[in-house]
C-alpha cells in the first residue's frame, strides 16, 4: 500500500464510520494507568473531562469507568452513534477539534485516542487551550502492537505492506504552542485476548484498508490470515496480543 497523499488522508480521516461496529468490537481499550497518568497532569481533583475524535468510545469508557463526568466529540454520525450505544452515561455531541462545541475553560482534561494525527494541530491545540481550564491537561494517546516481540515486529511489516506507519509519539511530542507547557510522555505495556480472525477483523478497521481497492486489501489480509495460521504463537486459537500504549501530556499554562 502506497504512501498517502493529502487527498487519501482526508478520505482516510473520515472513513471509519463504514466500519463502526467492527471497530468499537475490535480495537483495544486503553489501560486505566495510562488515564490515571495523564490526569495526574491536571493537578487537584480533575473531574470534567473531554475525549476529543471521542471515535464508538474506547477511551471514553475508560473515562467513564473513574466516575468522571465525561463529554464525547466525534465529527462522524456512525461513530457516534456506536459511542452513545456503548457508553450512555457520557455526554455526546457533533464536533472536530478545530471547532470545539465546549465552553470556554469547561473541562479539567482533554483526552484523544488514537486521533491527534488526523487533527490540525495548530488550530486544534488553540481550541484545546480554549476549553481547558488554567493547569488542565491535553493527553493524546495511541495503541500500538508492541514491536519488541519478534513475531509481532514481523507481523505489522506485513501488515504495512513498506508503507509509512502511523503518526507516532516521536512525530506529535515535538508540537508546541504558547498556550502550553511542552508535551512530556509515557508507556504503558497491556494486552488484548486475540484469535487470528478477531485480529484480521482489527486491521480491516484500518483506514488505509478500509479506503483500498477491494482486491488490494483482500490480498494483504490473506498474507497475514496466512502469517497467523503458521505462526506457532498464534496458530492454536486465542493468544495474548503485546500493546504498548503510548501517552503525551502537555499542561496548559
Amino acid at each position: 500500500m502506497s504512501e498517502p497523499t493529502p487527498g487519501l488522508r482526508a478520505q482516510q480521516a473520515s472513513s471509519f464510520g463504514a466500519r463502526a461496529a467492527a471497530y468499537a468490537r475490535h480495537r483495544p481499550d486503553y489501560p486505566r494507568e495510562a488515564i490515571e497518568w495523564g490526569l495526574s497532569g491536571a493537578g487537584g481533583t480533575p473531574r470534567r473531562v473531554l475525549d476529543l475524535g471521542a471515535g464508538t468510545g474506547k477511551l471514553t469508557l475508560g473515562l467513564a469507568a473513574l466516575g468522571l463526568d465525561v463529554t464525547a466529540v466525534e465529527p462522524d454520525p456512525e461513530m457516534r452513534a456506536q459511542l452513545e450505544r456503548t457508553v450512555p452515561s457520557a455526554r455526546s455531541l457533533a464536533g472536530r477539534a478545530e471547532q470545539i462545541p465546549v465552553p470556554d475553560a469547561g473541562v479539567d482534561a482533554v483526552f484523544i485516542g488514537q486521533a491527534f494525527h488526523w487533527f490540525d494541530v495548530p488550530a486544534a491545540m488553540t481550541e484545546i487551550g480554549r476549553v481547558l481550564r488554567p493547569g488542565g491537561v491535553c493527553v493524546p494517546m495511541w495503541n500500538y502492537e508492541d514491536e519488541s516481540v519478534p513475531w509481532v515486529a514481523e507481523f505489522t511489516e506485513l501488515a504495512r505492506d513498506g508503507g509509512r506507519r502511523p503518526a507516532s509519539v516521536e512525530d506529535m511530542r515535538g508540537a508546541t504552542h504558547p498556550a502550553f507547557e511542552p508535551f512530556e510522555s509515557a508507556r504503558f505495556r497491556h494486552a488484548q485476548r486475540r484469535t487470528a480472525e478477531s485480529l484480521l477483523e482489527t486491521i480491516a478497521t484500518y483506514s488505509l484498508v478500509i479506503v483500498s481497492a477491494p482486491e488490494e486489501s483482500a490480498a494483504v489480509l490473506g498474507r497475514l490470515r496466512r502469517f497467523l495460521t503458521t505462526n506457532p504463537a498464534t496458530a492454536d486459537g486465542e493468544f495474548d496480543l503485546p500493546l504498548i500504549t503510548w501517552a503525551l501530556r502537555a499542561r496548559r499554562r
